[in-house]
């Protein structure tokens, strides 16, 4: 699976088309799907243009997406950065009035277990975010089902990043003993999409391709293409992956 990142936290003053209004964020997105991307990662913004977990706010994206798109899955972000106290984010999750098809949460946040466990009572699909070894053991502690598991890299240089993403690749398959047990690997582990930020994109999309995962691209992670030219655009990120793909 190819997912689309359209926004993160970028601003119009990092790049022209960052996408932010819901309209912006739907069109964005039926390019990408039209190229083939499997589902769409965003981060709905307010009036103003800041990240938010407002019921109202996440409605008006997910709505126009599937506006725009039907069928095409739809994940938002619950970082703990846009909403920093982890009961107000539970409250947030509660209180949507449109539902997205799946969000991320950031194992080693605090209050992610809670917040994973408020997205499984709404229906929502978890993806569990791991940057570190220690968030591996944090996910594993969770007593929600987990999705997806997003093993995510944005060290510097990009080979910091490379042995990160096995090391994490390694702990997530890793055989866990408790309570005296013998070792066993994790019953029911999920699907695990690979990806990098910053310089690092390109060599872990490499090899999360050549390890078979899945993986995503968009101008949440990057701004440049393979050939470190500036991409004028999300839908020019997914042309140039599906190539890298191909090949």
């Amino acid at each position: 699976m190819l997912k689309a990142c359209l926004n993160g936290g970028r601003r119009r003053d990092e790049h022209p088309a960052v996408p932010l209004t819901p309209a912006e964020l739907a069109a964005d997105a039926a390019r990408c799907a039209a190229a083939g991307v499997a589902a769409v990662h965003v981060h709905p913004r307010d009036d103003d243009g800041a990240e938010s977990l407002a019921p109202a706010v996440v409605a008006a994206a997910v709505d126009a997406i599937r506006a725009a798109c039907p069928g095409l899955p739809v994940g938002v972000s619950t970082g703990a950065w846009i909403v920093p106290d982890p009961a107000e984010r539970v409250a947030a999750v509660h209180a949507w009035s449109v539902l997205p098809d799946f969000a991320s949460v950031n194992a080693h946040e605090p209050g992610a277990a809670a917040v994973a466990a408020a997205l499984h009572e709404r229906g929502v699909m978890v993806e569990a975010g791991l940057w570190t070894v220690a968030a591996v053991d944090a996910w594993r502690r969770w007593s929600t089902p987990t999705g997806r598991v997003l093993v995510e890299c944005m060290a510097e240089p990009a080979a910091t990043a490379l042995a990160d993403a096995a090391a994490i690749l390694d702990a997530v398959a890793r055989p866990v003993a408790r309570d005296g047990e013998r070792a066993a690997l994790p019953a029911g582990c999920p699907p695990v999409l690979l990806h990098g930020e910053g310089p690092a994109t390109w060599p872990v999309f490499a090899e999360a391709v050549r390890r078979r995962l899945h993986t995503r691209i968009g101008l949440e992670d990057t701004l440049l293409l393979p050939d470190g030219t500036v991409a004028p655009d999300n839908l020019t990120l997914v042309t140039a992956a599906h190539s890298l793909i191909t090949r």
